[in-house]
């Protein structure tokens, strides 16, 4: 079964769990968090809350999910991405909505994880804008949903990258001594055109411990470039950790989002742009 849970793109963690043990329980939730992070644990025991509920009251009581499909602006987003964060959300509004679109589905809609967006289409809204909070101003996709750029999909896959979906010990990561630059040297030979075309940003990285230091990502130049010290423009992120976090982000072992979330990774600049990097790191993750 893990097998085949992780060969569709999934993930898992066996484990062995007598219910009737509490002790077993609580290792059990120990080892989940520390392989997904508390945050993502938080999502997946909601999602399993639906689709058992909806089983279980079926016929009486609906019971589905609703998911934002960009950031909504909260005093959570406020503190985790500071200030001008809201320009780059949605407002509340937007869920309000689409909870009332759900709330007039008959008790057989039930079991189903809605997107806002989505529903709200199928109700015939077609101007998204008033609900942004800065219309017209990219906005901050969603972090648990997976919408990953086609081009740069395109052009990781044409040189042999696969989604990340082999078990770890599959994964070769940087050896250890010169972690770091073992780690620009492979994102630099995987640069071109089309992942600079999708990306159109350049990031700068500030990495402490071992191998630290400034590096930097150019994916506005064309062809892109990559390497130890300043850009040659003017950076749109600034990403603060250390080498070794950064080393496991890069190599698919530390999720950028957890990483945030968690305090270990300090964004400043364009979070949309951020979010851009996830998407390549999951298709560079396959050659680290």
């Amino acid at each position: 079964m893990l097998p085949n849970t992780e060969a569709v793109g999934g993930k898992a963690l066996p484990c062995i769990v007598d219910v009737r043990d509490e002790q077993q329980i609580s290792d059990a939730v120990d080892k989940a968090v520390k392989k997904f992070g508390a945050y993502t644990i938080a999502k997946y025991g909601m999602s399993m809350c639906v689709l058992g509920m909806a089983e279980e009251f079926k016929g009486e009581i609906a019971v589905n999910a609703l998911w934002p499909k960009t950031a909504i602006h909260t005093a959570a987003m406020d503190m985790l991405g500071g200030s001008g964060i809201e320009s780059q959300c949605r407002k509340v509004e937007i869920i309000a909505d689409a909870a009332y679109s759900i709330f007039k589905k008959p008790k057989s809609f039930t079991g189903n994880f809605v997107i806002d967006e989505n529903i709200l289409k199928e109700e015939g809204i077609k101007n998204f804008d008033i609900y942004a909070v800065k219309p017209g101003h990219p906005l901050i996709p969603d972090f648990f949903l997976d919408e990953q750029p086609e081009l740069v999909t395109k052009k990781m896959e044409s040189q042999g990258a696969v989604p990340e979906v082999k078990e770890e010990k599959l994964q070769p990561q940087p050896k250890r001594s010169g972690a770091v630059e073992e780690t620009f040297k492979i994102i630099k030979d995987s640069l071109s055109d089309d992942v600079v075309k999708a990306t159109q940003a350049i990031y700068l990285f500030e990495l402490s411990g071992e191998d630290g230091g400034t590096w930097f990502l150019d994916l506005k130049s064309k062809g892109g470039n990559a390497g130890h010290g300043e850009p040659s423009d003017r950076a749109d992120v600034v990403m603060s950790m250390s080498t070794d976090d950064f080393v496991k982000m890069f190599s698919g072992k530390l999720k950028p989002t957890m990483a945030f979330m968690s305090g270990k990774l300090k964004i400043k600049g364009n979070m949309a742009l951020a979010i851009k990097l996830e998407k390549l790191m999951n298709q560079m993750s396959s050659k680290l």
